[in-house]
C-alpha cells in the first residue's frame, strides 16, 4: 500500500474511531506500527483523524449547550438524581473553563485516557474553551499515545 493511501485509510480509521466507541484507534496504531513500512505517517495521520472526530464532538457541545442547559433547568425542579448531577456537572465545568487546569486536562486525556476524551471533548465544548487550543492538545496528546503504542513494535 502506498504511503498515501495508507495516511487516507488512517485518517478515515481515526474519525471512525473518534465517534464510534466500539472502532478502536490504538488496535489499529499496533497493526500499523507490526506492518513496518510507513509508521510515522500512519500514527500522525490516526492522530489527525481522531482529533477532527473529537472536533466534531466539541463544536456539538458548544453549539448544543444553550439547549442542554435550558432542559436541566426544567428538569431540575424534579428528582434528586438531578440535583446529584449538578455537582459534579459546575466543578468540572469549572475546570475546564479555566486555560491553566483545561489544556493540561485535555493533553492528559488525550495521551493517557484518563478521564475519557470523549467526555473531555464534550465538557470542554460547553465550558468554552478555545477551539484551536483544543484541536492542538488533543492532537499533541493523541500523537504522544499512538507513537508509544507503535514504538514497541517498530523497534522489534
Amino acid at each position: 500500500m502506498s504511503s498515501l493511501a495508507e495516511a487516507l485509510v488512517a485518517l478515515g480509521y481515526g474519525v471512525a474511531s473518534a465517534l464510534v466507541p466500539i472502532v478502536n484507534a490504538e488496535a489499529y496504531a499496533v497493526v500499523a506500527g507490526q506492518r513496518g513500512g510507513h509508521a510515522l505517517v500512519a500514527v500522525v495521520a490516526l492522530a489527525l483523524g481522531q482529533t477532527a472526530g473529537k472536533l466534531l464532538l466539541f463544536e456539538s457541545a458548544r453549539r448544543g449547550s444553550g439547549r442542554l442547559a435550558q432542559k436541566v433547568a426544567k428538569r431540575a425542579k424534579s428528582g434528586r438524581a438531578t440535583t446529584r448531577a449538578a455537582r459534579w456537572v459546575e466543578p468540572i465545568r469549572r475546570w475546564l473553563s479555566r486555560r491553566r487546569t483545561a489544556l493540561p486536562t485535555v493533553l492528559a486525556s488525550a495521551a493517557v485516557g484518563v478521564p475519557p476524551l470523549a467526555v473531555v471533548s464534550l465538557a470542554a465544548g460547553t465550558a468554552g474553551l478555545r477551539r484551536w487550543e483544543f484541536a492542538v492538545a488533543c492532537l499533541s496528546g493523541r500523537v504522544i499515545r499512538f507513537a508509544l503504542l507503535v514504538l514497541p513494535a517498530v523497534l522489534a
